[in-house]
């Protein structure tokens, strides 16, 4: 992608700041990204080298987590924080499955909304809205999860890799109870998170984010846990990224490079 803005990119895009979104787009291997943020991806790789691995792992755990719920009987998908679409994501994981599948991806970061409108252009069980994860009231009232979602049967809400971009002071677990309070019996809570561990080059690493208008930082597998209340943890609980029911093509072998946590809980 060259650094002027495609037809369907907003106007109000800031070029000169890397973003989050971006960064994890181009760390997949995506097109939906700019020069600061493809630098700044760069100097990551070569702070944290595991970081695209980090990223691939987080990225197969949600495709697990989808074909889990699928599994369960559920229909309707809520992907909170979601990123810019890439090959794999949810609506074509759980459509795959279930054609008619509801999905509705939420996200700040303009470029991923506008995208995700692109690709799902003419899917009629799946739309997009920009929206800020704490305003619990406007993701709720956005008028694709108004049309498409039904709160009063189970859904499946998923924070993927956007929780550790939300610092304690703005109170994320409080907002996530409120999501969960929101769901049905039977509803999944489906999340993912950077883990706090003592690598010098993990904390270099956030130093760059805090640098960046996503600043963030990673938390302890408790901390994780605690966002997880109101549900029932599905096995094998609060993990390692590729530990969390992995297929025979994940690595299991070294866990601990994922640098991040998955856990799935059922509303009971």
């Amino acid at each position: 992608m060259s650094d002027s803005l495609p037809d369907w990119a907003p106007a109000t895009v800031d070029l000169d700041q890397p973003s989050a979104a971006r960064v994890y787009d181009y760390l997949l291997g995506g097109a939906c990204n700019f020069e600061h943020d493809r630098v700044f991806a760069e100097k990551l790789l070569s702070t944290i080298p595991e970081a695209r691995e980090v990223a691939r792992r987080n990225r197969a755990f949600l495709r697990r987590a989808v074909r889990f719920c699928v599994d369960q009987g559920i229909r309707q998908f809520l992907d909170i924080g979601s990123g810019i679409p890439t090959v794999g994501n949810v609506h074509e994981i759980a459509q795959k499955e279930v054609p008619d599948s509801r999905v509705v991806y939420v996200d700040s970061e303009p470029v991923a909304v506008a995208h995700s409108l692109l690709i799902l252009d003419g899917n009629e069980y799946a739309g997009a809205a920009q929206g800020n994860l704490l305003d619990v009231d406007g993701v709720l009232g956005a008028e694709p999860v108004r049309r498409l979602l039904d709160f009063d049967q189970p859904i499946a809400v998923l924070m993927a890799a956007v929780l550790h971009f939300v610092p304690d002071s703005a109170n994320p677990g409080a907002a996530v109870a409120r999501y969960v309070d929101a769901m049905a019996s039977g509803s999944y809570l489906v999340l993912s998170h950077a883990a706090k561990v003592d690598l010098q080059r993990s904390q270099d690493g956030w130093k760059m984010y805090n640098s960046t208008s996503t600043p963030g930082g990673g938390r302890t597998r408790e901390d994780v846990a605690a966002f997880m209340a109101g549900t029932e943890l599905v096995e094998p609980g609060v993990v390692w990224l590729s530990e969390w029911r992995p297929g025979s093509l994940d690595d299991t072998t070294t866990p601990e490079r994922s640098i991040g946590y998955a856990a799935v809980g059922r509303k009971p």
